[in-house]
């Protein structure tokens, strides 16, 4: 064997030049197996080593059945670390000694084998979600217990109001998303989403985030969490903000309502004031409308009669000037006509009076000729 100890001593030269000590200065072991204090006998723990090796291979082996087994080993190695695969909503991404070298597609790979080249396989296509304010429970249901470090923030009229919500997100590129941010990447997310929240909440009343803006924060809290993202170049999109909550805090929420109450008497008294103008204005310029079509028709028949009785006059005149004595008279009667015809009242010519009987009930006797 190359350790024994021979006429040159060794490779530790352990023979005559050194006392008969073995490489840690201590004299040879005895024959008790026990060894000495000084250390460890090498040359038995080869032998032995040797011999467990024979054992575990049948007809035991040499120097070259070792290397064999080596070799053998190696490519078993190789074989069980060189192939990968991507599964479908992965991505491949390569390390060598830990710096990244390529991205695969779905499908079965080829690589350096372990430890020279690694595949890491994140999904890029699962959805995601941080929940802010609150935590969900397994079955999904929402567990709004008291996260007061997340959900409590100032609004932009100095009230704080308590938000809940969640952001829905995915890896967008799997090599920006592994080493451009510091994991667990997940809180990098959140601390974003919480801060653009707080940005929002900021800027606006108490009353946006209690009632009709709330589609508006959605919108503009998921803008600047993207925003955020791109410029720490994440390689995450993110999908969605859904508020799930907004209230006042639990030891104001009872004034808050008295509050949320008064202004929903305000706005129906707004409303109610609203239908009663769009009722009578209307109306009211109907009429108007009407007593103006109604003057309008006055005056067209006022000047249409005046025309009529001053086109009558001259007619009348110009037969005047023709015939004054005929005019005259058909005046005098016409005009006689026209104021007599309504009275009850009958006129005898004197000289007629003879053939008329004194007694005679003239007005009766005219009223029943009117009736027939």
């Amino acid at each position: 064997m190359p350790w024994q100890n021979n006429n040159n001593g060794g490779p530790w030269n352990t023979g005559g030049n050194r006392g008969g000590k073995n490489p840690w200065g201590s004299g040879p072991r005895g024959s008790g197996g026990g060894g000495s204090a000084g250390g460890p006998d090498l040359d038995d723990l080869i032998r032995k080593s040797q011999q467990r090796l024979k054992g575990a291979v049948p007809g035991g082996v040499g120097g070259g059945g070792i290397m064999l087994i080596l070799a053998l080993l190696a490519l078993i190695w190789i074989g069980l670390t060189s192939w990968y695969t991507v599964k479908p909503g992965e991505q491949g991404v390569i390390l060598r000694f830990g710096e990244y070298v390529r991205t695969e597609g779905t499908g079965f790979h080829l690589k350096l084998p372990s430890p020279i080249e690694t595949a890491l396989t994140p999904n890029v296509e699962r959805q995601n979600r941080i929940d802010v304010g609150f935590r969900s429970n397994v079955n999904g249901s929402a567990d709004y217990s008291r996260y007061d470090n997340e959900s409590l923030m100032l609004t932009g009229d100095e009230n704080i109001v308590d938000v809940a919500f969640t952001v829905f997100w995915r890896i967008g590129n799997a090599e920006k998303f592994l080493f451009n941010i510091q994991e667990p990447q997940e809180q990098t997310v959140k601390d974003v989403a919480e801060s653009a929240m707080r940005e929002v909440i900021g800027r606006r009343p108490i009353r946006d985030a209690l009632t009709d803006a709330r589609d508006k924060i959605q919108v503009e809290v998921q803008q600047i969490i993207q925003d955020s993202l791109d410029q720490y170049d994440a390689g995450i999109s993110v999908k969605e903000v859904a508020l799930e909550q907004t209230t006042p805090p639990e030891a104001v929420i009872d004034a808050f309502r008295d509050v949320q109450a008064a202004e929903a008497d305000r706005e129906r008294s707004i409303n109610e004031a609203k239908a009663y103008s769009n009722d009578v204005v209307p109306r009211a310029r109907g009429e108007a409308t009407k007593m103006l079509e109604e003057a309008e028709a006055y005056k067209e028949s006022t000047v249409a009669k005046a025309r009529g009785e001053a086109d009558r006059f001259n007619q009348v005149y110009d037969q005047y000037k023709d015939a004054k004595d005929v005019t005259r008279k058909r005046i005098y009667l016409e005009t006689m006509e026209d104021i007599m015809q309504d009275m009850n009242k009958i006129i005898i010519d004197g000289s007629a009076g003879s053939g008329v009987v004194p007694y005679l009930p003239l007005p009766e006797v005219a009223a029943q000729r009117s009736r027939n």
